[in-house]
């Protein structure tokens, strides 16, 4: 054995050469923290001073390879001064380039996931072999930085600045055929042939056969283009990743800026440009918002996977309603394995719902993501009915009919008494309380809210609602269908739209309100657009369905009459009133017409911005800023009361719920760290200058202690 650490050991195989082993103890995956670096540090000392190597080859003895960095840790990490993160990079860095200047040839063996720094230790690295069933990548990026192990350095001296800055920029994951094609990789083989090829290849090394050296020379030499070609590489490559990646992201453009500045350097001062760009990167608040989603996104899977561990098995489900929604319910579960049974009184609803099914299916097939036969699966394992055959069999029913409390009681009291006694009754409920639904079940400890969100296909949040009398039995089964399902749960508590249309509404308030007072609905989209959003409250009235939202407003009215009724009629009453219910029938906000892919293209409808002026009362001068304070305020606020109430349980699944559910944008990290990063104290300032536009925007208790204390919500 030449060296035996907790997270990786070298030892020799035969004939002079080692096999420097990732093996991470304690942890399902190999991940760079700080005993890995520390490790990497000792074991390339040690295989240094060993006389008689001739050669390395890098593997890993878990199904993946190097997941990456430990953000936990290195979050804290980012918290140093700069001159202080600058010396860690600078040794980190130092233990990539000893590991790259052993005075023998290196091969890795890629059997799993090699991202980020473990793809940078595969950089570093003279030869890479891939296993056929391994994806490589630098998803830095996706973080809010860029890579900071030498990745913007190594990388464009081995595949070309161009292939480089479009790795970098998008942070995508590399499947093994497109990285052999741009040069990430040397070779690709079947997964039990790959130790084996990656040996065969570094004694090719030794043996004179590949010139290991003049790769290695490459890697640590100057880029390869005159001044000329290197301007057009990077001023083409730089002006697509503006575009594409646009003015709220700054990582892939100062990514490709990082590359710009170090082509003309060898390694070592190249690497010190890359921790310039790296650096700055961090300080970002786009970084710090990103982080944060990324573990908020284990915190609130954690807690997902701690529900579903007392969960009973899903093996059949069924749907009740089979519209759209139910027949992306439907869709959704088969998918993921689970058949179910979709019910409908009219066998018009039964064809809609496979209609939609059968769609979804389809698009997959066309795009190469499903074989025909696998489809002809799935869709049978669909099972429309008009009856309540094979509900005996059912472990959980989803119930999705029309958002009316009468018929969803008809409709639950009935389903329930064909049912096992153990089986889970959820409903797909937007805002009714799951309590209220509950009133005539027998057995209201079996039944739970489990909001789905349009289309169910691409959003990946489901809440998963408890109700006064629902046990932890249900809640567990119902997270676990959800996990199943390829979803992400979080659990709330019973309110008036639970978390996310309770907190959703009051934006909507405030838009109505800027719309009273003489703001053109157009420039609002606009502003909150730019801001983030992936699209303006007028326009997400259309799209969600403005009949939908005045039956929404008006549960919420009623749940909350002191801050979320109005005394005046807001843009949306009107368009109710006008029977202008968005897209769905072509009108809104805007007019619609279907485009040559047949979905609905929006376009400016004079009668609309009549309408909006009419309902003027005054013409109140905002600024941009102003607009945004108007719209965010109530959001947040709203976010906090429902922290301290407990319908969510952490700001993590608070935020991780606005993301997911309403498509907050990633960058911003959510309404509470929108808060957090704005300050506690600043954002009651703001609330207090608006203030008298009502409740909704008055800061509260909680968040005035907090202000006085200097706490935050993320440590």
């Amino acid at each position: 054995m030449i060296y035996q650490g907790k997270a990786l050991r070298a030892s020799f195989l035969d004939d002079g050469i080692a096999e420097l082993c990732f093996d991470l103890q304690g942890d399902s995956v190999n991940k760079f923290n700080r005993l890995t670096l520390q490790e990497l540090d000792e074991a390339t000392q040690a295989l240094a001073e060993e006389p008689s190597l001739k050669g390395v080859v890098v593997s890993s003895a878990k199904p993946v390879f190097i997941v990456g960095a430990d953000i936990t840790e290195f979050s804290e990490t980012f918290k140093l001064s700069d001159p202080e993160l600058r010396e860690w990079a600078s040794h980190a860095n130092g233990i990539f380039n000893r590991f790259e200047d052993l005075p023998v040839p290196t091969v890795v063996a890629i059997n799993g996931i090699a991202l980020g720094g473990g793809f940078e230790m595969c950089l570093a690295c003279d030869y890479r072999v891939m296993s056929s069933a391994a994806v490589v990548g630098l998803p830095e990026v996706k973080l809010g930085i860029n890579p900071g192990f030498g990745g913007t350095v190594r990388l464009p001296r081995l595949i070309g600045c161009d292939n480089a800055m479009m790795w970098v920029a998008t942070g995508d994951q590399k499947k093994p055929d497109a990285a052999l094609k741009d040069g990430g990789v040397d070779a690709v083989v079947a997964p039990e042939l790959l130790h084996e090829a990656a040996v065969d290849l570094l004694k090719g090394c030794i043996a004179g056969e590949f010139d290991y050296q003049a790769r290695r020379d490459e890697k640590k030499s100057p880029v390869k283009l005159n001044d000329i070609e290197r301007m057009m590489s990077f001023t083409t490559g730089k002006a697509m990743i503006a575009q594409q990646a646009g003015k709220n992201m700054p990582a892939p453009i100062t990514a490709a800026k990082s590359m710009e500045r170090n082509a003309t350097f060898g390694r070592d001062d190249a690497i010190e440009v890359e921790i310039d760009h790296f650096i700055k990167l961090v300080r970002t608040p786009q970084s710090n918002a990103l982080i944060g989603i990324f573990l908020n996104d284990q915190a609130v899977n954690k807690t997902a996977k701690s529900f579903a561990k007392s969960g009973g098995d899903v093996n059949q489900a069924a749907v009740l309603g089979a519209g759209i929604m139910g027949g992306g319910i439907a869709y959704q579960s088969a998918y993921k394995g689970t058949p179910i049974l979709m019910k409908d009184i009219a066998e018009e609803g039964l064809n809609l719902g496979m209609k939609e099914a059968g769609k979804l299916l389809s698009k997959r097939v066309s795009r190469g993501r499903m074989t025909p036969d696998k489809m002809a699966t799935v869709l049978g394992s669909i099972r429309p009915t008009l009856d309540y055959t094979g509900f005996d069999k059912v472990d959980v029913v989803v119930e999705a009919v029309v958002e009316n409390p009468k018929v969803k009681h008809a409709v639950l009291a009935e389903t329930e008494k064909h049912i096992r006694k153990d089986a889970v009754l959820a409903s797909n409920t937007s805002t009714i309380s799951i309590s209220y639904l509950a009133q005539p079940l027998d057995r209201p400890e079996n039944f739970c809210g489990m909001h789905f969100f349009n289309p169910v296909h691409a959003m990946p949040l489901v809440e998963v609602i408890r109700g006064e009398k629902t046990s932890e039995d249900t809640v567990a089964k119902v997270v676990k269908y959800a996990l199943k399902m390829g979803k992400t749960p979080i659990v709330v508590n019973d309110c008036p739209g639970f978390f996310v249309n309770r907190v959703l509404f009051p934006y909507f308030a405030g838009f109505n309100m800027l719309v009273r007072d003489g703001v053109d609905f157009r420039r609002i989209d606009k502003v909150m657009e730019r801001f983030g959003m992936p699209m303006g409250p007028a326009y997400l009235m259309d799209v969600v369905g403005i009949d939908t939202g005045k039956h929404a407003a008006d549960v919420m009215a009623e749940g909350f009459p002191d801050r979320m009724q109005h005394d005046f009629k807001g843009i949306s009453d009107l368009m109710y009133e006008a029977k202008r219910y968005g897209q769905k029938n072509g009108l809104g906000f805007y007019a619609y017409q279907e485009d040559a892919k047949g979905k609905p293209r929006k376009t400016e409808d004079e009668t609309a911005l009549k309408m909006a002026a009419d309902a003027a009362e005054a013409h109140v001068e905002v600024s941009d800023e102003d607009i945004l304070a108007r719209m965010m305020l109530p959001m947040c606020i709203e976010t906090v009361r429902c922290l301290d109430e407990g319908i969510v349980s952490s700001a993590a699944d608070a935020d991780m719920g606005l993301v997911m559910g309403i498509g907050f944008p990633v960058f911003r990290g959510g309404a509470i760290r929108y808060i957090d990063q704005m300050g506690v104290a600043a954002f009651c300032d703001m609330a207090d200058c608006y203030a008298d536009l009502g409740g909704l925007y008055q800061a509260t208790e909680s968040l005035r202690t907090m202000a006085s204390n200097n706490s935050s919500f993320f440590s």
